[in-house]
């Protein structure tokens, strides 16, 4: 299995770790109650289909990408980076500057 970074190009899934399910949404540290950080932690869905998963490129750039891949065929659909840095290659090929995001 071929995961795209967006950065490196297309990379074999053995350069990544699985950083789990990338539609939950995280509590709110600070007045979530218990039980909703349990739902967090531990209930997962197991979804037939196109899912959006978090990998984390362990063995290459180091980024965190968001992949969308289906669960049925394992066939990945595409991947963006992840957090922060998310669109930063597309605004720096937009400007001309940086092309080098490393």
């Amino acid at each position: 299995m071929l995961i795209p970074c967006p950065h490196c190009g297309p990379r074999d899934v053995g350069e990544f770790t699985y950083g789990g399910d990338a539609t939950k949404e995280r509590p709110d540290p600070g007045s979530a109650a218990a039980a909703d950080w349990c739902d967090y932690v531990f209930q997962r869905e197991n979804p037939r289909g196109p899912h959006l998963e978090y990998w984390h490129h362990a063995q290459g750039c180091r980024l965190w990408l968001k992949v969308r891949r289906d669960t049925a065929t394992h066939r990945i659909e595409g991947a963006e980076i992840a957090g922060p840095w998310a669109g930063a290659e597309a605004r720096e090929s937009d400007s001309g500057e940086g092309q080098d995001v490393a």
